[in-house]
């Protein structure tokens, strides 16, 4: 996954098969970056937000929750 998501993220634009889209319904604070979502496999997924850059001119990521389908799982109320 790292071969195809790294160059995707550098260039901007994301493959097809990587199936990235923002998450709905996240609360975030005002002026926050939207929390993004890739699904590589069935049961592969991960949440994560972009980040101020550490490297001038390298996109940061900050990786939120990273496995299956139950990292959508908001957890008791």
């Amino acid at each position: 996954m790292r071969d195809k998501f790294v160059p995707d993220v550098t260039s901007g634009r994301f493959r097809p098969g990587l199936r990235v889209k923002p998450v709905q319904g996240v609360p975030l604070p005002a002026g926050a970056r939207p929390v993004t979502e890739m699904t590589w496999a069935p049961d592969g997924r991960a949440t994560w937000q972009y980040a101020d850059e550490v490297r001038e001119g390298e996109p940061h990521i900050v990786w939120r929750r990273v496995g299956g389908h139950e990292i959508f799982d908001p957890g008791p109320a």
